[in-house]
């Protein structure tokens, strides 16, 4: 086992330690922010800079790499930055949360997050993988359909829930659609979209976002589905937090 296998296998691990502490851990940003975290600054501008990284370092990894692009890796591009596009340009800067802020210690650990992830997956994909599969195939069919089908729901559950802070009364328990199931659509569609990414790149890197991505999202889904219930004394009891009828 190589190098590079070793590290992304370790990081890996990293994810499934991570889980459990961040289900008994609030992370302080959002709902859940708290004093005593030293320096802020203002939400929209932290995600901006959290997203940032990833937004720029896997494509850039990418097309400057020596390996021969085909079409599997454009595809694979192509929906990494139109994640990110919407993460870091779009998404910050439609929040109505005038005066919430952000822990700096928080961005910071982000950032390292996203530098890190884009560049396990932009190694992988610019310098070291095997030649593209032939394409399309039905990995890449599969992966693709339910990365749009994640980011649909993502987006439409981001804009439910700025609406309702756009309305001005305060947190308010989303109702409709999905959110009749669980707690947290947005983060079961960002789930799922890197699930698809991973099926379509079919790589240990691609993996071990999608891992990654089940657990910073669902325990953050998690404390979400519990704040709720402790807010609302009428909130839906048989709502689960980021998965429909499991969890």
């Amino acid at each position: 086992m190589d190098a590079f296998t070793w590290t992304v296998g370790l990081w890996i691990a990293v994810a499934v330690v991570t889980l459990p502490v961040l289900l008994k851990v609030r992370a302080p940003y959002g709902r859940h922010t708290t004093a005593g975290w030293g320096p802020t600054l203002p939400n929209h501008w932290g995600w901006f800079w959290m997203e940032l990284p990833a937004l720029l370092v896997f494509p850039l990894m990418v097309v400057l790499g020596p390996r021969e692009q085909g079409p599997l890796t454009w595809l694979l591009v192509g929906l990494w930055t139109l994640h990110y596009i919407n993460r870091t340009l779009i998404f910050p800067f439609r929040l109505r949360t005038s005066g919430k802020r952000m822990p700096v210690l928080i961005v910071l650990s982000a950032v390292v997050f996203n530098a890190v992830n884009g560049g396990l997956n932009g190694w992988w994909l610019g310098h070291i993988a095997p030649p593209d599969r032939p394409f399309p195939d039905a990995l890449a069919g599969i992966g693709a359909l339910l990365f749009f089908a994640g980011m649909g729901i993502n987006r439409w559950a981001d804009a439910r829930l700025i609406a309702l802070r756009a309305a001005g009364t305060g947190y308010q328990v989303p109702r409709g659609g999905l959110f009749d199931r669980i707690s947290c659509p947005n983060h079961f569609g960002e789930i799922l979209e890197w699930t698809g990414f991973a099926l379509a790149a079919w790589s240990l890197p691609a993996l071990s976002f999608a891992v990654w991505t089940f657990a910073n999202l669902a325990p953050r889904a998690h404390n979400h589905h519990a704040w709720y219930r402790e807010r609302f004394a009428d909130y839906p009891r048989d709502r689960k937090a980021v998965i429909p009828f499991l969890w």
